[in-house]
């Protein structure tokens, strides 16, 4: 069963339009490497969330109670008591058995009953969207790859345009890894060589499997997390 179009609130759009700062990218790293299964979330004014699944949970509740593990009082199409996360075993499910209005959606596909949730399935509850996010043997996949970034060698060039890539975010944590052209600028190098270099790095550091947009917020956030590079460098 399909999910009737809504028309989009204006705390709805200015979510879908928030881009992943290297601070909240970085809370999320270090959520990935506790080792237990996480939610993030927006608020309606688009900051970043997120709850930590560990030993001492085996039930979340989702609603606009404010009193709600994860509370989303600013949905109006969220119920009061909307759905249940619950540990079975070692992974978790959702709940919706007819608890809510509107329903909950997993994926684009309505909770009926009980459903196990997989590594960044999206659950939806009335406007608002969940991630979940579940590591494997206490790693996920992204982060055993780039489980040690100090221990990765880098050659001088590469040290510098990895300096460049992160000053801005060095200086502000709201601020935007640096542009192939500002890097080229700052190390005398072209736009290509830059590029090349950038691609030797996402090799390294394990990250080029990832979406083109977040290779450089999570480059930036597990070298500047992991001490990679000093107050000095810069």
């Amino acid at each position: 069963m399909s999910r009737p179009p809504t028309i989009q609130t204006g705390a709805e759009s200015r979510r879908s339009r928030v881009t992943q700062t290297p601070a909240e990218l970085k809370e999320v790293i270090a959520a990935e490497r506790t080792g237990h299964p996480f939610l993030v979330w927006r608020t309606d004014e688009g900051e970043q969330r997120l709850l930590l699944l560990d030993e001492q949970r085996w039930r979340v509740t989702i609603g606009r109670d404010p009193d709600a593990d994860l509370p989303l009082p600013w949905d109006a199409e969220v119920s009061r008591t909307h759905a249940l996360l619950e540990q079975v075993g070692r992974g978790w499910t959702v709940v919706d058995d007819g608890l809510s209005r509107n329903g909950s959606f997993v994926n684009g596909t309505r909770v009926v009953g009980r459903r196990r949730l997989r590594d960044k399935d999206r659950l939806v509850v009335g406007a608002t969207a969940v991630t979940y996010r579940e590591t494997s043997g206490g790693i996920t996949q992204t982060a055993s790859a780039i489980d040690s970034p100090a221990a990765i060698p880098l050659s001088p060039m590469q040290r510098k345009v990895l300096i460049a890539l992160c000053r801005p975010v060095h200086e502000s944590a709201a601020a935007i890894p640096a542009t192939n052209r500002q890097i080229a600028e700052d190390v005398f190098l072209t736009v290509d060589a830059v590029k090349a270099h950038l691609r030797v790095l996402f090799e390294r550091y394990g990250l080029s499997q990832l979406p083109q947009n977040e290779k450089r917020a999570r480059l930036v956030a597990s070298v500047l997390d992991a001490g990679v590079l000093a107050p000095r460098d810069f």
